[in-house]
């Protein structure tokens, strides 16, 4: 009996070993996707780039939208979205039904990697709404020294250009970033923009820079002095401003194509002598040209061999002018301040090539800008000091323990 009882357990055993158990699958779910606030899964999504001469009731007839409800969306989101302002090369996304029809139902235009604008017309109401993408800020630092070509060097390490023309900036009253010396260094504590966490949209804040020039050390914090206003400067270890009354420049991106000569001799009108009483600063057509300063403006308008002009009287010292625009964006009698876009660059007048002559008035005189001793900014208030040097005190901590790079990977900074 034994026997038996064993035989049939090992018979059971066996059994049991050689069957397989029996699996079931779950499918997998597909992963939820949302963006521009709607659930793509719910569409075609359909991303394309705007064709040169392309306009939007093109666009739309191509997803089959009809002209009569081409005309109605237009008309009904002419306030917030102008069509007619499209540009070749911006990117959309078309959601589309997920039907044998395809219809669009909604049109996003992306300004740029963070802006677009929404038109939602899958309903018999009309919307469209501008919008940002979440953007997240993270706190860098970079350095270098300077050896060679800032573009190239900063290409080299995966910096920013942005970075270079910012420092430029900070620095436009204490450094000539024309005459940098060899071994010159910088520091930079900064804000980079990424959205989606991954993909870097650009450059926020410098929150501070330590600049190296001459065996100089020329320190710079970020700090808001003056709450009324709510502009920030940027000031040095000992709290003074390290802004001028003017910019530097008019354009945000500078390179000077021609200075201030009173005796420039030119080849083409036999190489005779024709004084140039302004300074040029060469940039794409459309780049925003900007006031240097506070003040009214007192002239816009177009004459002769500088093409579209503005001119703006800061006070009864100083006057500037800006030539050549391709369009004026102010106008007599404006009251402009340091910064604002008062045109674009252009070729309008007596001009070889796209740029700004910007020419600069003291008395009653034409001066070269670049050589003038300019009034500095408003002081920092002495009641604020206390406040301010509390403040800095972590940054330049912070700053002063950022390392150089190595010998081999230095990176190179000349403007």
């Amino acid at each position: 009996m034994k026997k038996l009882v064993t035989l049939l357990i090992v018979v059971l055993l066996v059994s049991c070993k050689d069957e397989k158990p029996s699996i079931h699958l779950t499918p997998a779910l597909p992963k939820i996707i949302y963006e521009y606030g709607f659930k793509l899964n719910d569409f075609k999504v359909i991303n394309d780039t705007i064709k040169s001469g392309e306009n939007f009731s093109e666009i739309l007839d191509r997803h089959h939208i009809d002209y009569p409800k081409v005309l109605e969306i237009v008309t009904k989101i002419k306030d917030t979205f102008n069509v007619r302002r499209m540009k070749s090369g911006i990117p959309y996304t078309i959601l589309a039904k997920k039907d044998s029809t395809e219809k669009a139902q909604v049109f996003i235009y992306k300004h740029s990697k963070v802006r677009y604008t929404v038109v939602d017309f899958k309903d018999s109401i009309v919307t469209a709404y501008n919008a940002k993408k979440p953007v997240k800020t993270v706190v860098k630092t970079a350095s270098g020294v300077i050896t060679n070509n800032l573009s190239e060097a900063m290409d080299k390490e995966g910096l920013n250009p942005y970075l270079a023309y910012e420092l430029s900036d900070i620095y436009a009253w204490t450094i000539d970033f024309f005459r940098l010396q060899k071994n010159d260094k910088f520091k930079l504590i900064y804000e980079q923009l990424y959205i989606n966490d991954t993909i870097p949209v650009g450059i926020g804040d410098v929150k501070a820079a330590y600049f190296e020039h001459g065996g100089k050390p020329f320190y710079a914090f970020r700090y808001l002095a003056d709450s009324t206003l709510n502009i920030h400067d940027y000031f040095d270890n000992d709290a003074k401003n390290l802004r001028r009354q003017f910019l530097k420049a008019p354009l945000k991106f500078k390179k000077i194509t021609s200075r201030y000569n009173l005796r420039r001799r030119i080849a083409y009108y036999g190489n005779k002598i024709r004084a140039h009483k302004g300074t040029d600063f060469a940039g794409p057509v459309g780049t925003p040209i900007m006031s240097t300063a506070n003040g009214t403006v007192t002239e816009s308008r177009y004459k002769g061999g500088n093409g579209n002009y503005v001119k703006i009287r800061h006070n009864g010292t100083y006057s500037t002018q800006y030539l050549h625009m391709s369009k004026r964006a102010v106008k007599v009698g404006d009251v402009v301040k340091q910064g604002e876009v008062i045109g674009y660059v252009g070729m309008t007048g007596n001009t070889g090539g796209p740029h700004v002559c910007y020419r600069f008035w003291k008395n009653g005189r034409q001066v070269d800008p670049l050589r003038q001793k300019l009034p500095a900014a408003e002081p920092m208030k002495e009641t604020i000091k206390p406040t301010y040097f509390n403040f800095v005190e972590s940054l330049k901590n912070e700053i002063d323990a950022v390392d150089y790079p190595t010998q081999n990977t230095q990176i190179s900074i000349q403007e």
